[in-house]
């Protein structure tokens, strides 16, 4: 176990206990922006191919060895060719209904199935494999030292690069990476698939440009799912499109982990352009 302390899961935010965490992938076949994208092939730095939803298997595994909280991965699927490719090279699969609206129902759902597996559970997007590993037990960190929180999530200070790859997305028509503003208390004020805030061009040229990127990892504490899955989605979060927005227009706590920046930029597989980018950065940082 972590020696950290946690809320009690039974309710939304009560007194610490001790803190177990299981990661959960949800991936589908039939996004609207990329079909069939947790099966595309990326190549790495030996030139071998592994699948997106490998890569992301990859990257839930390798906070086996710091992690002493974690109890278990799979990943939550609704289409068989997911699953077939995950139980290929020996993953644990849940099956879920292909209704799920997103990941954080998709999760929702998953651990309805799989009963009380953790005290936290922690959704690793399925099209994040450049997601540190190392931030996982951060967020169940966060929430033991939040009480208040239903959720943590990440969130890194864009590099000059990563910040011009957002804006040339946007003033393409390309719907890109998610930025996230926060308040001084390190609590989210919003998520944007715009660029937020606005900067003047003295701040846009910076070495780091004060915009947030968020990552695509949540640790969830399960009786916050329940309320999830129970309230309709809300108008802000059906036109941008981000899950997470529902937690904050229920009007509960979303807790934000602020990373130094990153040595690589954390680009999300969104978009076929994406694709050689990724790549390029699992070369250059030599991961198989």
């Amino acid at each position: 176990m972590l020696e950290d302390n946690c809320t009690d899961t039974n309710s939304v935010g009560t007194s610490p206990v001790d803190v177990s965490f299981a990661i959960l992938i949800p991936a589908r076949y039939a996004s609207t922006r990329y079909p069939g994208k947790p099966l595309v092939r990326l190549t790495g730095a030996t030139g071998e191919e592994r699948s997106l939803i490998r890569r992301s298997w990859d990257c839930a595994m390798a906070v086996g060895g710091a992690a002493k909280g974690l109890v278990g991965v799979w990943v939550a699927t609704d289409d068989d060719r997911i699953a077939e490719e995950v139980e290929s090279f020996g993953g644990q699969v849940v099956m879920t209904s292909p209704d799920c609206a997103n990941g954080t129902e998709r999760c929702a759902q998953a651990i309805t199935r799989l009963g009380p597996v953790a005290d936290v559970i922690v959704n690793l997007q399925g099209d994040a494999p450049l997601s540190p590993a190392s931030v996982i037990p951060r967020l169940v960190e966060r929430l033991s030292h939040d009480p208040e929180a239903v959720m943590a999530t990440p969130a890194v200070r864009a590099s000059r690069s990563v910040y011009a790859h957002l804006t040339q997305d946007q003033a393409e028509g390309r719907v890109g990476g998610t930025t996230a503003v926060i308040d001084g208390r390190g609590r989210a004020l919003y998520f944007s698939k715009r660029v937020l805030p606005y900067l003047p061009p003295e701040a846009a040229a910076m070495e780091f440009p004060p915009v947030h990127l968020h990552l695509g990892l949540y640790a969830y504490r399960p009786a916050a799912l329940e309320l999830y899955a129970a309230a309709a989605a809300c108008e802000l979060e059906k036109l941008e499109g981000l899950e997470q927005l529902r937690f904050l227009d229920l009007g509960l706590p979303v807790s934000v982990v602020t990373l130094d920046p990153l040595e690589w930029d954390a680009i999300e597989l969104n978009n076929p352009g994406d694709k050689p980018v990724i790549e390029r950065i699992l070369k250059a940082r030599g991961i198989v």
